[in-house]
């Protein structure tokens, strides 16, 4: 299951208090060669070297980009539905309080907004934590037109209440006037549901990168 990451609750407090800072600045985290920090969130005898997931998620983004260029003139108002860990930024390789992004999600995400779509996240963090998200997600260059979080009690839920909160944020996307022509995460309950034309799954490793 999707769970709050214990670097996302470290640095929440000081994120709300504070601004984030710039993107790159350095936030006392030890780089690995590949931009990932040396500290991870997950268990790390069950992630991979991040050349290998990088490198996998690489094709996933070009199946995507090819999908969207002969989508995106016809849509009316599109929309692309993006998660947050570990599908936009590399939550489990890093543990500073300014989450790199995924570099090919981002070049997506900057080539989309410039051919007309509108770039939406839902996540699992909770809706608390919002402004520190939109934050760390504008600093690191993403365009946000808007982001959902979630209720208290979503997360408790497991990866059901998970799935049917991030189905029924959808649905309210879409009676926004929006047609969701993709949605883009690494988990089964980010994607099920329905309420998008096409689904686009990174790998979570049997949800060692949750």
């Amino acid at each position: 299951m999707k769970r709050v990451t214990a670097s996302l609750v470290a640095g929440v407090a000081a994120a709300l208090l504070a601004p984030l800072p710039a993107a790159g600045a350095d936030t006392g985290s030890a780089a690995l060669p590949g931009g990932g920090s040396s500290s991870l969130s997950g268990n790390q005898s069950e992630l991979p070297p991040y050349a290998q997931w990088i490198g996998e998620i690489t094709p996933v983004v070009a199946e995507a980009k090819i999908y969207l260029v002969g989508r995106l003139p016809s849509a009316t108002r599109p929309a692309i539905v993006f998660d947050i860990d570990n599908t936009t930024l590399e939550t489990s390789y890093n543990t500073g309080l300014v989450i790199p992004a995924i570099q090919p999600v981002l070049d997506l995400a900057t080539w989309a907004k410039q051919n007309g779509a509108a770039i939406i996240f839902v996540t699992g963090r909770p809706a608390l934590v919002n402004a520190y998200s939109q934050a760390n997600l504008t600093s690191v260059g993403y365009p946000v037109d808007a982001l959902y979080g979630s209720a208290p009690t979503t997360l408790s839920a497991g990866n059901a209440g998970l799935a049917e909160y991030k189905t029924a944020s959808r649905a309210d996307i879409e009676s926004k006037g929006y047609t969701i022509v993709a949605n883009i995460g690494n988990s089964a309950s980010d994607l099920s549901g329905g309420h998008a034309e096409r689904t686009f799954k990174f790998p979570d490793y049997n949800g060692a990168l949750n």
